[in-house]
């Protein structure tokens, strides 16, 4: 990098406007994994983050000329994903609807993740490159509950500026003041959005949430619980998957808005899948961490084929070493995991 004169941080600001491409894609490089995260946050889903990301870099390589120094790259770059966000949820294309959803019965149900049909899971693996190491400033933004399935369903019913401005301000630890530079907002706007959005996430998370643990990776207990089901599901044993779900376990399927209240109805939603004559076929699962959270990528190899094809993923919460919720998605997040979505039978047998 040229030059002697000045701090570090106005030399890196001069270069940055100037064009270095190489000190621009290092600052940017450094700060991926983190946008990421960001934008999976105001979306809720993790393919239209991944879309967010390049965009949110193409308009900071754009608009580099504006970049004058005085926050951090990071947080310039912060401020043009959150804007980045906002157009895309303002877009007729990927305008997002809240939808009702409904449970065995076909009668309407209350469930946050349930009614957010877009919602998709984030492998841990991704999430880990995006953590800052322990003690450092930015470590809340992945440390903190703010990656569980329960409260990035419960963000999306809110209004997209409500939903920035929680974001920045409880998750990414901004300021009042520096919210309000980032969103064009007043600081009393700002605050008063902040108090709208609180209001609404207590209603819409869990009761029960307080009892769960903290977002840093499933614990020994989980682990242990997962590799039970794993071998449950492997077998198509209900007994055993019975044995694994507490009474009140509910099962919910946002990309079809279904909800199954109670292990009675999870049951019976499993055994003709799983069981007699009209089962899919033979099952196999693998076990993988999404969302801070034990899951569970499920393949099935159905009568005359050779592979097992990829169904879905199963993420858990476990509260009391029982299954208290079961969140079910499509398979199409699963090579973001590094899992195949299909397996030959020798992978299978592993």
């Amino acid at each position: 990098m040229g030059g002697t004169g000045g701090s570090v941080e106005e030399r890196v600001a001069e270069a940055v406007r100037a064009g270095d491409e190489a000190v621009f894609a290092g600052l940017a490089d450094a700060c991926r994994h983190e946008l990421r995260v960001h934008c999976y946050r105001m979306l809720g889903s993790f393919t239209d983050a991944e879309d967010l990301v390049q965009e949110t870099l193409l308009r900071a390589w754009r608009g580099r000329e504006g970049f004058a120094g005085r926050s951090s790259f990071r947080a310039w770059l912060y401020g043009i994903a959150t804007h980045a966000c906002l157009d895309a949820l303002d877009r007729p294309a990927r305008r997002r609807e809240i939808a009702v959803a409904v449970d065995s019965s076909g009668g309407s149900a209350d469930s946050a993740p349930a009614e957010v049909p877009w919602l998709q899971p984030c492998p841990d693996a991704l999430l880990d490159l995006a953590a800052p190491a322990d003690g450092e400033p930015e470590a809340a933004a992945i440390a903190r509950e703010t990656v569980e399935l329960a409260f990035l369903a419960a963000i999306q019913h809110l209004p997209p500026r409500q939903r920035a401005v929680l974001i920045l301000r409880d998750v990414a630890g901004w300021s009042a003041r520096e919210t309000s530079g980032a969103l064009e907002m007043s600081v009393a706007s700002v605050k008063s959005a902040l108090q709208r959005a609180r209001a609404t996430l207590r209603e819409k998370l869990p009761e029960r949430r307080a009892e769960w643990r903290a977002a840093t990776g499933p614990g020994e207990e989980e682990r242990a619980l997962l590799r039970r089901y794993v071998d449950a599901s492997r077998r198509a044993d209900l007994s055993e998957l019975a044995a694994l779900l507490r009474e009140d376990a509910r099962q919910t399927m946002p990309p079809d808005r279904l909800v199954f209240d109670g292990r009675a109805a999870i049951l019976d939603m499993w055994r003709p899948v799983l069981e007699g004559d009209r089962a899919w076929g033979e099952w196999h699962s693998v076990p993988f961490a999404a969302n801070r959270q034990p899951a569970v990528a499920n393949y099935v190899r159905r009568p005359g084929e050779e592979v097992y094809t990829a169904v879905n993923i199963d993420v858990l919460c476990v509260v009391g070493g029982l299954i208290a919720e079961i969140t079910t998605f499509g398979p199409e997040t699963l090579p973001a995991a590094g899992l195949r979505l299909t397996l030959p039978p020798g992978d299978a047998l592993m």
